[in-house]
């Protein structure tokens, strides 16, 4: 398998106010022809939400979420009513 090495600053940057968030991977606004995916892997954002704000609803298909808050917490609900809050100390 071949090493690739993306360093963290050569990531997509956006600051929307509300957001500030790093893209490794092409994403919204964001093209880099050699980064449009790691295998199944399509998406690894490191996203910073300011407090209060967040995501309006948005379909996910065929893809799992995985949110890991650093610090504060996380509420995320679906369209069938399922909402769970997470925490930095579930992942200790």
């Amino acid at each position: 398998m071949k090493t690739i090495i993306d360093k963290a600053n050569t990531r997509g940057y956006f600051n929307h106010g509300w957001l500030k968030t790093y893209h490794t991977f092409s994403f919204a606004d964001y093209y880099n022809p050699r980064r449009i995916h790691f295998g199944a892997l399509r998406v690894l954002n490191d996203d910073t939400v300011a407090p209060g704000e967040g995501f309006g609803m948005h379909p996910h298909k065929n893809m799992e979420v995985v949110s890991i808050p650093l610090q504060g917490y996380l509420r995320h609900g679906d369209n069938v009513q399922n909402e769970s809050t997470i925490t930095p100390e579930k992942f200790k």
